[in-house]
């Protein structure tokens, strides 16, 4: 099984390890829906679009403390935080899980699988924002247009 609502918002840090909370899945979605069995690469990509979320909401100002007018200067470094995130944080997931058999034995098949499921995640926030802040399309947005840019 996988969590189904994976993102840095279940994750908590008690001082000495992390927790992960909330594993009903995406309230969103019927419980049916929920109760599939899927690959974990959809709980990876929900992780590493939450990564993604960190980066560019500080930098679209939708937290406090940037400067529209800093937007140039502080893009790359929001885009160079979150490849680094990602990597580590994959690299920690691909060493914990081993050979098991959850995931395709092939890179490249992972790669897909990955990025299929990066860009469904990233459709679905879109429509979420759309829907109930408009104001943080430009998030989804951006993490679709840097997938079809650079796969990979």
């Amino acid at each position: 099984r996988v969590h189904g609502d994976y993102h840095l918002g279940q994750v908590l840090y008690t001082g000495k390890d992390f927790v992960i909370i909330d594993f009903e899945g995406e309230p969103a979605r019927p419980l049916s829906e929920r109760r599939i069995k899927r690959s974990p690469t959809r709980d990876v990509a929900s992780m590493l679009r939450s990564f993604h979320y960190a980066a560019y909401a500080a930098l679209f100002g939708q937290v406090p403390g940037v400067l529209p007018q800093d937007f140039s200067v502080l893009e790359p470094w929001a885009r160079f935080w979150y490849h680094w995130v990602s990597v580590a944080f994959l690299k920690g997931y691909l060493t914990a899980v081993g050979q098991s058999p959850i995931l395709p034995k092939s890179v490249s098949e992972l790669q897909t699988l990955l990025e299929a499921n990066l860009l469904e995640k990233a459709l679905y926030e879109l429509s979420y924002e759309l829907n109930n802040r408009p104001d943080w399309v430009r998030i989804p947005l951006e993490g679709i247009l840097q997938l079809l840019q650079n796969p990979g």
